[in-house]
């Protein structure tokens, strides 16, 4: 096998970039600004029919009844799609990546877990006329207790709402996605200053420049062509031939400009629908969110909760962390035990710290769905563990800078997930940024390196 000259490639390759340190023109902002830029709506079909929801006036009920016969009256209306139109009614969106179970109607059926749950979709010529439709549904509920905060959800006397038989998600038996490395009470008992502080967040909404939504066009021999503004043609595919029990050759997913997703448009919410009234029809479909239903049912980032707890010596060296984190889910599943896994993952931050518990909890609540949002489950436990940190260099008197350099983890340092860090150059930006806006470091935080083995020099 021929030996490659890492080190030429290496300098070849840094010869020939042509971006880095350049100011370059986004492709597709002349679009953009001169209004050429084509977007899912500005599609245009004949005969094009719209699709509109009724929705839960409810957090949490029974449903005793749903009568859509004036819906049926109103002129212009075509049909009314309950759950039993859905071949396949339960899904989740993780199911592509083996992720289960199956906890999400895409019609309610006996009950309703969130204010604003789809359970009945009404079908016509018009947006106005399926609108009125949609408003002359009837349900008749038994109200529920809304289990509203994520802490109560997990107490044992709070009545289970999930069909699966717990309000939080159980990672291969656990209440939790767990860390346990070393002895986190022995580290405890041995520093000689412990620190506690809870961060909090609330629900963040993506507020995309165009609201979720489709056109659904069927095709001859019977397929379906979605115009979707998905950030995740593949995943509204998949889990939508899955919902519809049909082949994926069936379907044909044409994306584009997103309009702004952020995350939120990748949970697979209205092209099922959508393809059901366009096969029931056989007329091109179009859903689209309405401004207020973007704020209200499409998925936030999600509420998080964070306890933590340091135990940390008088030079500065933490030697214990226990963390506590509650990702609140809302009703169903989504992308919210990923995020906790990832946040999990995430933890006790860029530190090397002996001692580390903890729990990361993905819980239920009778709340909007929650799911993916830049960068879920790891921003807001940022947030919380560097406050955490300027809070602790608060408290002892310590440089916040020079905190973090204590502690920062190096190449070759084992993480509390039991992987070996590389590549970690903490110390190196720490440094740098320090420099960038004039903060004078002691020469001994100068000199470290994150090559360097801890214990060794600096």
């Amino acid at each position: 096998m021929a030996r490659i000259d890492t080190e030429y490639f290496r300098d070849e390759r840094a010869s020939d970039f042509k971006v880095i340190g350049t100011a370059v023109q986004r492709s597709d902002a002349l679009g953009h600004v001169t209004g050429r830029t084509e977007f899912m709506e500005d599609r245009t079909f004949p005969n094009l029919a719209h699709l509109k929801i009724h929705r839960s006036s409810h957090h949490h009920a029974l449903i005793n009844d749903v009568d859509y016969s004036e819906a049926l009256k109103v002129p212009g209306v075509l049909r009314v799609i309950t759950y039993k139109d859905v071949p396949e009614n339960w899904y989740g969106v993780l199911r592509l990546i083996g992720i289960g179970p199956d906890d999400e109607p895409v019609l309610a059926e006996d009950r309703v877990l969130y204010k604003g749950e789809p359970i009945v979709a009404v079908v016509a010529d018009s947006e106005a006329a399926a609108l009125e439709g949609a408003s002359k549904v009837k349900v008749t509920y038994t109200e529920l207790k809304a289990v509203l905060d994520v802490e109560e959800a997990m107490l044992p006397d709070t009545p289970v709402f999930k069909r699966a038989g717990t309000n939080y998600f159980v990672y291969e038996g656990h209440h939790a996605r767990r860390i346990r490395f070393g002895d986190v009470e022995a580290g405890f008992a041995e520093a000689d200053h412990i620190f506690e502080w809870r961060y909090s967040s609330a629900p963040i909404e993506h507020a995309p420049t165009e609201t979720t939504g489709c056109i659904v066009v069927p095709q001859s021999g019977g397929r379906l062509l979605i115009h979707s503004n998905t950030q995740a043609a593949f995943f509204t595919l998949d889990n939508t031939a899955l919902t519809l029990k049909r082949p994926f050759t069936d379907l044909q997913v044409k994306g584009g400009t997103v309009g702004g997703g952020f995350g939120g448009k990748v949970d697979v919410m209205v092209e099922p629908l959508a393809c059901i009234a366009a096969a029931m029809t056989n007329r091109p479909v179009k859903f689209v969110y309405s401004r207020e239903e973007e704020m209200q049912v499409s998925s936030p980032r999600a509420a998080e909760r964070i306890y933590i707890k340091d135990g940390v010596m008088n030079d500065g060296r933490i030697i214990a962390r226990k963390i506590m984190l509650y990702v609140d889910a809302g009703a169903y599943a989504r992308h919210s035990p990923y995020g906790a896994t990832k946040a999990a993952a995430h933890l006790p931050g860029p530190y090397t710290i002996p001692n580390v518990y903890a729990d990361c909890h993905c819980v239920y609540t009778n709340r909007t769905p929650s799911s993916a949002m830049r960068g879920f489950g790891v921003t807001i436990a940022d947030f919380a563990i560097e406050s955490q940190m300027d809070q602790v260099a608060r408290a002892l008197h310590i440089d916040p800078l020079e905190f973090r350099l204590r502690n920062a983890y190096r190449d070759g340092d084992m993480k509390a997930h039991r992987k070996v860090a590389s590549g970690t150059a903490l110390i190196e930006v720490i440094q740098r940024t320090a420099e960038l806006v004039g903060h004078e470091l002691p020469e001994e935080y100068r000199a470290m390196s994150s090559s360097t083995p801890r214990g060794a020099g600096a």
